[in-house]
């Protein structure tokens, strides 16, 4: 059983009835508003905790100083005084930590971003690019809108077949996947997401004209054609192993993994020989097992769990384009799907156990996975799993910053770094639920204390279907998506 995206191809008519009657464009106030920072911060007597190794780092009674959005000094909290002027917030001993990361999400509305940046996430890596999302980028990092910073793939590159989706870029020759990089990267992007429907032909096209534009490559990992009897009787058309040198940024998804390098067999012994590989081959993983875990707990309570506190913040024009996949979910067999569960997390048990370097994604913002709240969810099946709260962090954390080839930008508390933030009271190395619940939030120097992170969330609830609509379709406008989902 593999967790299926949102079918847009089948709902093209539903998705312009909604631009129809699109509703007027709402403002978000909270999360548009202002926080801007004094020139200088001075975080005083915290209890710092970072990855600078693979082990935590834990630094007491320490002081970090801010200016212009990025971290300056870090001391002993007696070693480092404030000049007359600057802001000072007391730590008061509490966990001063990085700010997280959530590497997998697709943002369709302003609204969303206070939910991540509520929640602690002060990064995201979106997985689905769209024009707006490019000024949506420039604005928040320019200071005019308040989000965590944002990193974007392209619209998703695929071909023709069964997982085809109508926001997808369809490629089917080596010529036209060509033109499809050098368009996203003359369009602002500089990330490439593929697809599993991807034929041989248009995956290598990709694959050469990303290196020789140095976008680096993430996604599903492409199968080819898919025909009748793939996996169970037929291998592939591409097999596993042959993408695990071409130098992705991330492998998305470990039931994803499950399908295409274990043609879904729930096979301990070859599972644990395909994370070796994956080791050797130096490649992250992101196992966004919460997507999966979302669909079965629709299984588990026929269909209660699409209404759980918290499911307000999902954009209202995705859920209604999933109409047809949470009805279906809502009457799928659970105790099948809790199997599968049960082996993505054994097998990301061994991914961990061989030494794959593990990052932390949601896929907040398709099905039921809500924003900024789905990273914490992932953080807890993670621990299930049987990783440490410290590698979950630092999945979160540093682990992120080096597969996105950042690390000396974010992710440690160290000067030069960006003062992207998190105090929290607890020690999230022993409950990581703490982290649920920042009571301060600092993004590019940017406080938000208590009060503006409730603002936050006010303001996610206040989303737009007929602002996302015209987002979506300007979107395909402009990448001139050819609508044909031909099987």
């Amino acid at each position: 059983m593999v967790m299926s995206k949102p079918s847009f191809g089948g709902l093209a008519c539903r998705y312009l009835a909604l631009c129809l009657v699109a509703l007027c464009v709402m403002t978000c106030p909270a999360a548009a508003e202002d926080q801007g920072s004094s020139p200088e911060l001075l975080i005083r007597n915290v209890r710092l905790v970072d990855f600078a190794a693979d082990e935590p780092r834990i630094r007491d009674d320490h002081s970090v100083l801010v200016r212009d959005g990025r971290i300056v000094a870090v001391a002993p909290t007696d070693q480092l005084a404030a000049d007359a002027g600057t802001e000072i917030l007391e730590g008061n001993g509490r966990t001063l930590l990085p700010g997280l990361t959530d590497m997998h999400v697709h943002l369709w509305d302003e609204a969303e971003l206070g939910a991540y940046l509520a929640s602690g996430v002060t990064t995201v890596r979106n997985m689905s690019g769209m024009p707006y999302l490019l000024e949506m980028r420039d604005r928040i990092a320019d200071g005019q809108l308040a989000g965590p910073r944002i990193l974007t793939t392209g619209p998703i590159l695929n071909s023709r077949g069964p997982n085809a989706q109508l926001n997808h870029q369809i490629v089917e020759t080596a010529e036209e996947a060509k033109a499809a990089v050098r368009g996203q990267f003359e369009q602002g992007y500089r990330r490439i997401k593929v697809y599993s429907n991807l034929n041989r032909a248009a995956y290598e096209a990709i694959l050469a004209e990303a290196r020789a534009l140095n976008m680096p490559i993430t996604g599903h990992t492409p199968e080819g054609r898919r025909i009748e009897g793939m996996p169970e009787q037929l291998p592939f058309d591409i097999a596993f192993d042959e993408i695990l040198d071409d130098g992705f940024e991330s492998i998305e998804h470990v039931e994803s993994i499950v399908w295409h390098g274990l043609r879904n067999r729930h096979d301990a012994t070859r599972g644990r020989a395909l994370a070796r590989r994956i080791a050797a081959a130096n490649v992250a993983v992101d196992p966004t097992l919460v997507a999966f875990a979302n669909l079965m707990r629709i299984a588990e309570t026929r269909g209660a769990h699409l209404r759980r506190q918290g499911a307000e913040m999902l954009n209202p024009f995705v859920r209604s384009m999933e109409t047809e996949q949470s009805e279906r979910w809502t009457n799928e067999d659970a105790s099948r799907a809790g199997d599968d569960l049960a082996f993505y997390l054994e097998f990301t048990r061994m991914l961990a156990d061989e030494g794959v370097r593990i990052v932390a994604g949601s896929d907040a913002g398709i099905a039921t996975n809500i924003p900024g709240i789905s990273l914490h969810d992932e953080f807890d099946l993670l621990l299930a799993a049987g990783l440490t709260p410290a590698q979950v962090l630092q999945a979160a954390t540093t682990n992120a910053a080096r597969v996105v080839g950042q690390r000396q930008e974010f992710g440690q508390i160290e000067p030069g770094q960006r003062a992207d933030l998190l105090l929290v009271k607890g020690d999230p190395l022993d409950r990581i639920e703490s982290l649920r619940h920042p009571q301060v939030v600092i993004a590019g120097g940017r406080v938000f204390d208590e009060q503006a992170v409730e603002a936050l969330w006010r303001s996610a609830k206040q989303t737009d279907a007929g602002r996302t609509a015209r987002n979506v379709l300007q979107a395909m406008e402009v990448q001139g998506t050819r609508v044909d989902l031909g099987h």
